[in-house]
């Protein structure tokens, strides 16, 4: 496995000098990110006796997650340095206030503080590239990630032995830290075989074999079962990851060829876009880059098929929104602040004169129905509401803040339907057993009989199907008041739809 490992590290040395031709001055110099685990350590001892020419330093991160286990990591990989006469950088993170400030898991928390420090200690220090130790293991566990999130071609193709440290996007990508990853063609088996026959000491996180997160269900559920079927199977898809690469280059060129419908940076020319046989493809590509997710596109995409497109439908990605304005889609900066209002978007469209005169206000609907194809902003009987789709694990706690509704949306998947209220309409309030009219619902309330016409109901999914004569609808909510239980939001749920009432 040294021989190995120093082929592909004195590799990797090569293609940073031959990128960055001031290198050859000097001997490169890496920062190794070392937890502690059997993968870094071995990693760490692999860089030890490598004679491919590195000089390199240890960085690790405390993330203060695990108490004295914790401590007990960051004690190991002090005490390799010393032992070895390593210089070692070490920083104590306190990663669950940092998620709850900025409203990020606990994982993406860690990884946007372990990164944004390491690129600080390079260019502080002066190294040339940060080293970590992501295995042939880890690249297939990615490839379930996003075939699971929605990524597109990009994210079949796995981790590349060679990218840049993830920084904001106003660093433009030229000026960021190289990444290697030296270990990506080793499997963990070859890692624990190594760490083995040499002695390595090493730590195991106890959480790596709990299934509270996404990757160690993949890890620990999924992939002992893969192995039944095929006992390489991190080989072979692996291999499969390296063609899929290849097919992601020719999606590439075929959308640079075929960009006609794009008539300036922002704006899509939607008749010329679905001119081309592969439009959807095209507009995922055209959407992907301004951060809008997978479920949103596939929302636009399923408005536009369904013909029914009209000026003024918003969808919202973090920073910008996608609005429908005659015949063309308008990519513009976001300027609400919680992102999902859009009113003053349109407002900015309207001065610049980008909307045609026939420009219907998008958050009025004069009929008995309207349908939510997708997140964006409604209004519907007088009431204005926002429509979002967030990850399960996002969600800090599942109870609702006032005038917000949860729902699984597998449960209550898109479109679904909003209409007034209706004599015998009933539901299953959240928690309860039995069914409940929507009536007695309002008299709990009490509602006025201006409030009972004036409220909105939600039907969708499985909520469809439940009528008949004489027993009324079964509806899956009272907008900002009750959802059916039906549609809750449980431990299995992926993607959870947002449905909050706007003042």
């Amino acid at each position: 496995m040294q021989r190995a490992f120093d082929s592909i590290l004195a590799g990797l040395l090569g293609e940073l000098v031959s990128r960055r031709p001031g290198l050859s001055s000097h001997t490169p110099s890496v920062l190794l990110a070392v937890s502690g685990g059997i993968d870094s350590m071995c990693m760490a001892e692999l860089f030890k006796a490598s004679g491919a020419g590195a000089d390199f330093a240890v960085a690790h991160c405390n993330f203060s997650l695990r108490g004295e286990e914790s401590d007990s990591d960051e004690k190991l990989v002090a005490e390799w340095a010393e032992s070895n006469d390593v210089k070692i950088y070490r920083k104590r993170f306190d990663t669950l206030g940092y998620a709850a400030l900025h409203g990020l898991s606990t994982e993406m928390a860690a990884r946007e503080l372990r990164y944004g420090w390491f690129s600080s200690l390079c260019e502080e220090n002066g190294y040339d590239a940060v080293a970590v130790a992501h295995n042939a293991n880890d690249n297939v566990e990615t490839l379930f990630l996003n075939l699971l999130r929605g990524t597109g071609i990009k994210g079949l193709s796995g981790m590349k032995i060679l990218s840049v440290v993830p920084e904001p996007a106003s660093v433009p990508e030229s000026g960021r830290i190289p990444l290697l990853r030296p270990l990506l063609g080793f499997t963990r088996k070859q890692i624990e075989g190594y760490v083995f026959a040499h002695k390595v000491k090493y730590r195991d996180d106890r959480t790596n074999f709990e299934t509270e997160y996404k990757r160690n269900k993949i890890r620990n559920l999924v992939f002992p079962v893969l192995e039944q079927i095929n006992p390489s199977f991190v080989r072979t898809i692996n291999r499969e990851m390296s063609y899929f690469s290849q097919i992601g280059r020719i999606a590439d060129s075929y959308y640079e060829s075929h960009e006609r419908f794009l008539k300036g940076r922002r704006v899509i020319d939607i008749g010329i876009l679905k001119d081309d046989p592969n439009w959807e493809y095209l507009l995922y590509r055209a959407l992907d880059g301004y951060g809008f997710s997978s479920p949103v596109i596939y929302s636009i995409v399923d408005l536009l098929k369904s013909g029914r497109t009209v000026s003024g439908k918003i969808f919202n990605a973090q920073k910008y929104s996608a609005v429908t304005a005659g015949g063309k889609l308008l990519i513009e900066d976001r300027t609400d602040s919680e992102g999902t209002e859009g009113a003053d978007a349109l407002s900015g469209l309207r001065r610049k004169g980008t909307l045609p005169p026939a420009f219907a206000y998008p958050f009025r609907s004069g009929g008995e129905t309207m349908t939510v194809h997708g997140p964006g902003s409604y209004c519907f009987n007088g009431v204005r509401f926002s429509v979002e789709v967030s990850e399960r694990d996002s969600l800090a706690t599942l109870k609702a803040p006032s005038g917000t509704l949860y729902f699984d949306s597998g449960k209550l998947p898109f479109p679904f339907l909003c209409r007034r209220w209706e004599k015998g309409d009933w539901m299953i309030p959240l928690g309860m057993k039995g069914r409940k009219k929507v009536s007695d619902l309002f008299t709990d309330l009490k509602y006025s009989l201006k409030d009972k016409s004036q409220s909105v109901i939600i039907v969708g999914g499985d909520c469809l199907s439940e009528s008949g004569s004489g027993q009324g609808k079964r509806v899956s909510a009272v907008l900002g008041v009750r959802a059916d239980d039906m549609t809750k939001v449980s431990e299995t749920t992926e993607t959870v739809i947002i449905v909050r009432i706007r003042q």
